[in-house]
C-alpha cells in the first residue's frame, strides 16, 4: 500500500499515538515529524542558542544531523548528532520552547524540504501540524484530531506523570493555550485543517475508537 495520510491538529489531541497505530494498522511507515523541530530545540537549548533569534536558529538547523528510525514496533527513534533523544525531546522544557522554534521560517523551510522527500516516497503516516496543508498536500487522506483543552491538558498530564513529573492542571492548560496561539498565529504554515481533511474531535473518544474511525475511512467502510 502506497498511499499517504497526514495527520494534524493541536497538542494533545493524540495525533502522534493515533498516526502510529493507524500506521501499524495499514502496514505504513510512519513519521512523526514534530520530533524533528523537537530535536533542534532541544539542541538549541543545550547549545546556548537564542530560540527567537531566527538566524541561530537557521544556522543550528543546518548542523545539526538528524536520523529517524522506526523499531520492532514501529515507533520513531530520534537520532540528534548520533545520541538517541527520544525521550529527552519530550521534557518539558522542550513543550514550553517547541513552538518558537517551530515558527521560525528558515527553520520549517530546511525540515520542511526533509519531510517532502520522505514523504515523496509515498506509503507513509505523517502527523505534525501542516501535513495536510504544506508538507503533504496531495495525500490521499487528511485528518485534523481536535480535542477540549481540558482534555488535552489531562492527556499531556497522564504523559508526564507516567514519567514521574507532576505538573498542576491549571498550569498545564496555561502551557498548551499559549501554544495553541503561538500555533494558529505563525505567520508560516499556520495550525489549521486542510480544506479537504476530516474532522475529528476526540474528546470522548478512546484512541482505538479514534484509529478504527481513520482506518474506516481509508479502506471506504463508512
Amino acid at each position: 500500500m502506497k498511499l499517504s495520510i497526514a495527520i494534524d491538529g493541536p497538542a494533545g489531541a493524540g495525533k502522534s499515538t493515533v498516526a502510529r497505530a493507524v500506521a501499524a494498522r495499514l502496514g505504513l511507515t510512519y513519521l512523526d515529524t514534530g520530533a524533528m523541530y523537537r530535536a533542534i530545540t532541544l539542541a538549541g537549548l543545550r547549545r546556548g542558542t537564542d530560540i527567537h533569534d531566527a538566524e541561530a536558529l537557521e544556522a543550528l538547523t543546518k548542523i545539526v544531523e538528524l536520523d529517524i528510525k522506526s523499531d520492532s514496533i514501529g515507533q520513531n527513534i530520534i537520532f540528534m548528532d548520533g545520541e538517541n533523544v527520544t525521550e529527552d525531546i519530550r521534557l518539558p522544557i522542550v513543550n514550553r520552547n517547541v513552538s518558537f522554534v517551530a515558527r521560525c521560517p528558515q527553520v520549517r523551510k530546511i525540515l520542511v524540504d526533509k519531510q517532502r522527500q520522505i514523504g515523496s516516497r509515498g506509503g507513509m503516516v505523517m502527523d505534525g501540524r501542516d501535513i495536510g496543508t504544506i508538507v503533504m498536500p496531495s495525500a490521499e487522506y487528511k485528518f485534523f484530531l481536535n480535542a477540549s483543552l481540558t482534555e488535552r491538558s489531562r492527556r499531556r498530564l497522564a504523559e508526564l506523570s507516567a514519567k514521574g513529573e507532576e505538573f498542576e492542571l491549571e498550569q498545564m492548560m496555561q502551557e498548551i493555550a499559549a501554544r495553541d496561539k503561538i500555533d494558529s498565529e505563525r505567520e508560516v504554515a499556520p495550525l489549521r485543517p486542510a480544506e479537504d481533511a476530516i474532522y475529528l474531535d476526540t474528546t470522548l473518544m478512546t484512541i482505538d475508537a479514534v484509529v478504527d474511525a481513520i482506518v474506516r475511512a481509508v479502506r471506504g467502510e463508512e
